[in-house]
């Protein structure tokens, strides 16, 4: 096989980056005689040829070398003299040379050839000053090659064809490309059509809209008017429950929707078991959000009188929902912590978890029920309720506060001046504590005892707490940090086990320094979060010698 004139390796030159690809959103497409007359003249200018073949891709492509050398596209397997073809495709220097290798080597040809032949014919167009040029028989030899083979493609190479095809100018309405669309819609198989979706309820709706994986598609509008519409049989147990998990999953703290969970819990409460109710009360403890409803507590009552021997688990988890509202019922005090309901559920696969609620409830009652006289949960029963940081801020870390904190008050005081995630007595996990002396001095945390005495000594009983009294004169400093996720979604109030946490802290004598997200995310880079921490410290008339400072 002759090689044609010229130097065997020679390369036309590649054209510059990005010169060969449409931008995003560009459309043109020349018409079939202006798109002949540019192609056969030998004049046409650069620039015109440019805005010829600059048509926006269907994909990402360019005139420049691709991988087609490195993978056939439909073609089998390469032998040497296929791959010997295709160099000789890449290097032609005309368009009447890629016409003659492909005529004089029809044994060796493949489906993968007539893309490189395509994309050879635009680098040659694109890349020269002044293009050669091209024959009209040229072309439509070269589309009647591609049209003749066609059949033989696979669906990739028909896409690459089609796709050079109309980068080049072929005309839509030509030969080439119209047998090119028709092979592309023969390979792919024919879209179903979507399946009619019968008009929902509001009911319906509702259930549809909380069962999708996806909860945030649905603004809380949709939910609001889903449920408005929905009449008082399609409120189902399975649907509230949905909301409910809902709301508490994403932190909503909707009025509407939760009065809405309220007055069904008080008209369905008959047929309501309180392994259903404790997951519709969930979102009022986690949401801080006490219901207008009047019945809603007697109601509540009501129920854990009933079921409370049925399902212990679920009845300590109702407590633990209205512990956070500050709503705890004496007389379902009284039966979790008799010994009875006590050695029931030491022998139940979720004892630990049990014994960690009753432990927190019993703290609330020695901190928050002073007129509570009833029996009370044994010492040796006990268990730290809340022994390190919560599962949500171990999550999130990455985007916590605490580290940038940490390095502000190590370079601030001292590492020998703070600890951090400290529990403390009954099992309260702190950000950091600091302890100082009763004229404000920082103090070094190893010489002092860092824990105030639990149940703290004050008088009267439960009264006194946010005031006690100790022999140890030092104040017990507890830095709160208030990330975003620490708050319902409208970011303005502290959700329930936040606020129950700082609330119990308060009232066994530590001193609380929140410092709210907002504030720590206004503070840029650490001299200005040292400064901010500066003056915290200082309104509470802490001070701190040269050394820490």
């Amino acid at each position: 096989m002759r090689r044609p004139r010229g130097e065997p390796g020679s390369r036309a030159p590649r054209p510059t980056e990005g010169a060969a690809c449409a931008g995003p959103g560009e459309s043109w497409s020349p018409p079939p005689s202006s798109m002949l007359r540019v192609l056969l003249s030998a004049q046409a200018s650069p620039a015109r040829l440019s805005g010829l073949l600059l048509l926006p891709p269907v994909q990402p492509c360019c005139w420049g070398p691709s991988k087609l050398g490195d993978r056939p596209l439909g073609g089998g397997p390469h032998a040497g003299p296929v791959q010997g073809l295709q160099r000789l495709l890449e290097q032609a220097r005309s368009p009447g040379e890629l016409l003659r290798w492909l005529g004089q080597n029809p044994t060796k040809v493949r489906a993968h050839h007539y893309p490189v032949t395509l994309r050879r014919l635009g680098q040659l167009l694109r890349s020269q000053p002044r293009p050669p040029p091209v024959e009209q028989a040229t072309l439509q030899d070269l589309s009647q090659l591609i049209i003749r083979n066609c059949p033989s493609f696979d669906i990739h190479t028909i896409h690459v064809c089609l796709h050079l095809a109309v980068l080049l100018g072929f005309p839509s309405d030509g030969p080439l490309v119209r047998t090119l669309e028709q092979e592309r819609r023969v390979r792919l198989p024919p879209k179903p059509p979507p399946p009619l979706q019968p008009a929902l309820r509001g009911g319906q709706r509702l259930e549809a809209a909380l069962s999708c994986p996806r909860f945030l598609r649905y603004p809380r509008q949709h939910l609001i008017s889903s449920l408005a519409e929905a009449g008082p049989e399609e409120l189902t147990p399975h649907v509230m429950v949905l909301l409910a998990q809902h709301l508490a999953r994403h932190r909503l703290r909707e009025p509407q929707l939760l009065e809405a969970i309220a007055r069904f819990l008080v008209v369905q409460e008959a047929q309501l078991n309180s392994k259903v109710v404790q997951k519709l009360v969930l979102p009022f403890g986690r949401l801080n959000y006490l219901p207008l409803e009047q019945q809603f507590l007697p109601c509540l009552e009501r129920i854990l009188a009933r079921e409370a021997g049925v399902a212990p688990l679920a009845t300590v988890n109702i407590l633990m929902s209205l512990c956070q509202l500050q709503r705890l019922p004496f007389r379902a005090l009284h039966f979790i912590f008799s010994p009875g309901f006590i050695k029931h559920v030491s022998g139940t696969p979720h004892a630990l978890i049990v014994r960690r609620y009753l432990s927190l409830l019993d703290t609330a009652v020695e901190l928050e029920l002073p007129g509570y006289r009833g029996p009370r949960l044994p010492r040796r029963q006990q268990v730290p309720i809340f022994p390190q940081p919560l599962i949500t801020d171990r999550a999130r870390c990455k985007y916590s506060h605490k580290d940038i904190v940490a390095e502000g008050l190590r370079q601030l005081l001292g590492e020998e001046k703070y600890r951090q995630d400290l529990t403390v007595p009954p099992g309260y996990c702190t950000d950091f504590l600091l302890c100082a002396s009763s004229s404000g001095a920082v103090l070094p945390v190893r010489t002092q005892d860092p824990f105030l005495p639990y149940p703290p000594r004050s008088c009267p009983q439960g009264h006194g707490a946010s005031n006690p009294t100790t022999q140890d004169p030092s104040q017990r400093v507890v830095l709160m940090l208030r990330e975003r996720w620490h708050f319902c979604r409208d970011g303005r109030v502290l959700l329930g086990s936040r606020a129950l946490r700082e609330r119990h802290l308060g009232l066994m004598g530590y001193q609380l320094l929140p410092l709210p997200f907002e504030e720590l995310e206004s503070q840029r880079g650490l001299p200005q979060l040292k400064s901010y921490l500066r003056q915290k410290l200082q309104t509470l008339g802490l001070h701190w010698g040269p050394e820490g400072g």
